[in-house]
């Protein structure tokens, strides 16, 4: 597509008067038809000569983008070109609404000589998810600058937006710091376990059992096995994303916070050196992963959960539990994030758990109410309004405390996370199970 640019109009403008004279005057009529044919062919030859500007320039994008939510990002974008004449290129993109840049379009010199030329575009992503770039806008000025040539070029691009991590991160810096004596370090604590720890000299009172009779035999004196306890743990964590995960909190939804606290649980998991696997879950199971550790795990995790929004239907957790039950043979701790402001949910969750209570070591993670405390913790009530806010909170939280003391004599352990510091409250209770051996 062509459009004239701004000196063409002004040569129009200039041209004007030549036109007005020849019709007021029959002598200078030849001139200003002259003029104007003259202006006409140069604006046809240099229109001619714009359609082909375009041709040979090809724009690369990369093939995923991945960026975090609320940070700014860039976008490596390259342009290359068949020739080696200087040349100027407005590049455009049409970025989702979810992805705001402080750029609408670049131009872009394209110097003689160089084939291709990069430019790093920046992007802020305000919403977690996975769009995609299918097209991109060129246009190059006529070599006259008499028009601007336009096209759209197909171009194939997948930009994932991940949770961001880094404020929880820095709560839980005490954690991820690894040098020397700081931070926090996997313990290997010694003991009658099954994991094979060293070789020592025989002591009186050893079972035959622990005697390692290879190593005997080759000392020519008795040798005890010596034993850890298992270091290695499965942890899962079942993540909930129904109806009740889309409630509002202060800053982000309660999934928002859900998926940041289940990733850096993981983190955590995985530099404590045990395995961390994945289950969500709304009216059905949608998704699973296996408990491993390593990168490429913990970008599948990632993968799995950036997609997530709240879906508009009730938990189903007697499906839940038996998808446990049938696939999780081994011992894990289970950390559920959901929402239990339902009674009915809440009666559902207590009436499934024991399918898998007894072989599991279950840990319900439940969103504190907003104002559920008991009624004479707070300051004295203003106007009625604080009353009845003050009173429904109370209920809001004897409901809560019935519903914890029920999982509790099913042997089922219920934590209330607050809105900023799920993430280390969720961590912090990881790691005291941890140290108490209780899985």
């Amino acid at each position: 597509m062509l459009l004239p640019q701004n000196r063409l109009l002004l040569w129009v403008g200039f041209a004007l008067p030549f036109a007005a004279i020849g019709m007021m005057t029959s002598s200078a009529a030849v001139v200003s038809i002259s003029v104007i044919a003259l202006l006409v062919v140069v604006a046809g030859v240099d229109a001619a000569m714009a359609r082909g500007q375009l041709r040979g320039i090809r724009v690369e994008l990369p093939d995923v983008v991945r960026l975090s939510r609320n940070r700014e990002g860039t976008i490596a974008l390259r342009i290359h070109r068949e020739g080696t004449n200087a040349r100027m290129v407005r590049v455009g993109l049409p970025f989702p609404r979810e992805i705001s840049t402080p750029n609408e379009d670049f131009r872009v010199a394209l110097p003689e000589g160089a084939a291709c030329s990069q430019i790093a575009w920046p992007c802020t992503p305000s919403k977690r998810g996975n769009y995609r770039l299918s097209r991109c806008q060129l246009e190059v000025s006529s070599p006259m600058g008499f028009w601007s040539a336009r096209s759209a070029m197909e171009v194939a691009s997948e930009i994932r937006v991940y949770p961001n991590l880094l404020d929880d991160r820095k709560r839980l810096a005490a954690i991820f710091l690894n040098r020397g004596s700081f931070g926090v370090h996997a313990q290997r604590m010694i003991g009658q376990g099954r994991d094979f720890e060293k070789l020592r000299d025989y002591i009186p009172g050893d079972s035959y059992d622990q005697i390692h009779w290879k190593a005997t035999a080759k000392r020519g004196c008795p040798v005890t096995k010596v034993f850890q306890v298992e270091r290695t743990q499965e942890v899962y964590v079942i993540l909930d994303y129904s109806r009740l995960s889309g409630r509002k909190l202060d800053n982000d939804t309660v999934l928002e916070r859900f998926i940041t606290a289940a990733l850096v649980l993981g983190l955590v998991a995985e530099q404590q050196g045990d395995l961390f696997g994945l289950l969500t879950f709304s009216d059905r199971v949608s998704g699973f992963v296996r408990a491993r550790n390593g990168r490429a795990h913990y970008d599948s995790c990632r993968d799995t959960l950036y997609t997530l929004h709240p879906k508009r239907v009730t938990p189903d957790f007697a499906e839940v539990c038996a998808f446990i039950r049938q696939r999780l043979r081994r011992r894990a701790l289970l950390v559920f994030l959901t929402d239990l402001d339902d009674p009915v949910v809440a009666e559902s969750l207590v009436k499934n758990v024991d399918l898998i209570a007894r072989q599991h070591l279950i840990l319900i993670s439940a969103v504190r109410s907003r104002n559920a405390e008991p009624i004479f913790k707070s300051e004295s009530a203003a106007s009625l309004d604080d009353v009845y806010r003050h009173l429904g909170g109370h209920l809001l939280w004897q409901r809560a405390r019935e519903v914890g003391k029920v999982l509790q004599r099913h042997g089922v352990r219920m934590l209330h996370l607050d809105d900023e510091k799920m993430s280390a409250q969720l961590v912090s209770q990881y790691l005291t199970i941890k140290q108490r051996q209780l899985l």
